[in-house]
Formats: C-alpha cells, structure tokens, sequence
C-alpha cells in the first residue's frame, strides 16, 4: 500500500522540533531547518511506513496481538478508536508498571474485573453491604479504565506500537527487556536507537497520528484479513478430505451399475 507524500506534507507529518531541543541520532531523518524547527524528510517516512506496515501486517496474519500505548492527549481518542476498530489491545491511560515484565498480576487484575461481573450476573453481589457494594463498583471502574482495554490480550503482544518513545520510556524499556519488537512514531527529539521499527513523524499533531495510524492499522488489517482467508482454506481442505472416501464410494457404485 503506497503512501502518499503529498498527503503526509497535508497532515503536516514534517514538522520536528526547535532545532535546540533535538536528538543529534535523528539526523538521518532530518531534511532541513526552517526558522529553528527541523523538518523530517517525508520520503524516509513514507518508506517506513510501508516497512512497518509490511512487518505489523506479517504479525498480524500469525495471529499475534499488537499492543498500541499512547497516553498523550493528542492521540489517545486516536489511538483507542484506531486500534479498538481492528480488535487490539491498547493502552492511552497510565501506563501500569509491570504491565509487560509482570505480565502474571496484570492478568490476575484482569481476573478480578471478570469476577466482579460474575459477582454482578450469580446475585452474589446483592449479598454485600451497601458500603462493600460500593468500593467493589469503585474497583471495577478503575480497573476498566486501566485495563479494560487489554482484556482479550490473554499472552504478551507479538510486538508494540507507541506514540511518542520519550513520554512511554518504561513501556519502552519493559519491550526490550522482553525482545518484544517495538514500532513507533519518533520526532526529532527522540533517540530512534530504542525502536526496531521507526517511523520519523511529528508525534504532537493529532493529524499527523492520525495518518500515521491510519496507514498502521489499515495494514494490520490486511495481515488480519489474511490470516481469516488461511484458515478458511484449511477448513474447506478438511471438508474435502472427509468427503473423498464417500465420493470414491459413489464412484464405485455408479460403475458396478
């Protein structure tokens, strides 16, 4: 899927930081400066956009997740309607601490939310007191803020898709430690060194996370698509199979008559 220069320029995708606040490790993204601003080069974008989009479509058709953290205010609405429309997990609260390194407790947080539902549906919860109903529902609320967005990631993601590497540092960090594949808008003042797959972008204007989530998850769900059509082939393979000893039977029959 080809991307467009002309319409990354439109979303202003080129615009970088002062040239002060800049990470000398950017250089090769960098086109030039005007009036104290770097301006990434949006042909590098381009070709890396469709780079991470190729490897985020090939994770995708293995039937991996891709977890999505933005926590910003710009791209957090983006984000969780980007990634909540292909049916991934993401994060654009807090990030919590341990969510991928302690991956375990995260889960059994997650257990908790299903309990009290359970709880909720059996009448259990009606057997409270007024003031333990209460905190229970004060629970739930924190934990569906936190994670209610993560509860169908039952495993560690195949790989991670952040929006501004300097603000998700620990989400970063917690990735390499776990040789997860990072993927990630990176503006000039941040150290592309920390992600396996950059995307050099302006990662402050909604429009421009806008189109670079676009492009991602449209890709992811090519990879998604792919993997729907695999498994259809396989069953319509399985179904033949089964069918072909009673084809060869009615085969048979035909020529005896």
């Amino acid at each position: 899927m080809a991307v467009e220069v002309k319409e990354l320029l439109e979303a202003g995708v080129h615009f970088g930081h002062l040239t002060r606040k800049w990470d000398p490790n950017m250089a090769p993204y960098v086109y030039m400066e005007r009036n104290g601003i770097h301006i990434i080069n949006l042909y590098k974008t381009a070709a890396k956009m469709e780079e991470a989009g190729d490897a985020l479509a090939k994770i995708a058709a293995s039937g991996r997740k891709i977890l999505f953290v933005a926590t910003k205010k710009q791209a957090k609405d983006i984000v969780a309607e980007k990634a909540g429309g292909i049916n991934m997990p993401y994060i654009t609260e807090r990030w919590p601490g341990g969510m991928l390194t302690n991956f375990v407790t995260i889960r059994k947080a997650i257990k908790k939310m299903a309990t009290i539902d359970r709880m909720k549906k059996d009448g259990t919860f009606l057997t409270l007191s007024k003031k333990e109903r209460l905190q229970v529902d004060r629970l739930r609320a924190k934990l569906e803020k936190n994670l209610g967005s993560i509860v169908d990631m039952t495993r560690l993601p195949g790989a991670l898709f952040v929006v501004d590497i300097k603000r998700e540092h620990i989400a970063i960090k917690e990735a390499q430690k776990l040789n997860i594949p990072i993927f990630a808008m990176v503006d000039t003042n941040s150290d592309p060194r920390q992600v396996d797959y950059v995307i050099p972008a302006n990662d402050d204007a909604s429009k421009s996370i806008d189109k670079i989530l676009t492009h991602v998850t449209e890709a992811i769900t090519g990879g998604l698509n792919e993997r729907k059509a695999e498994k259809a082939d396989k069953a319509e393979g399985k179904a033949e199979k089964k069918a072909a000893p009673a084809k060869k039977a009615k085969a048979a029959n035909e020529e005896e008559e």
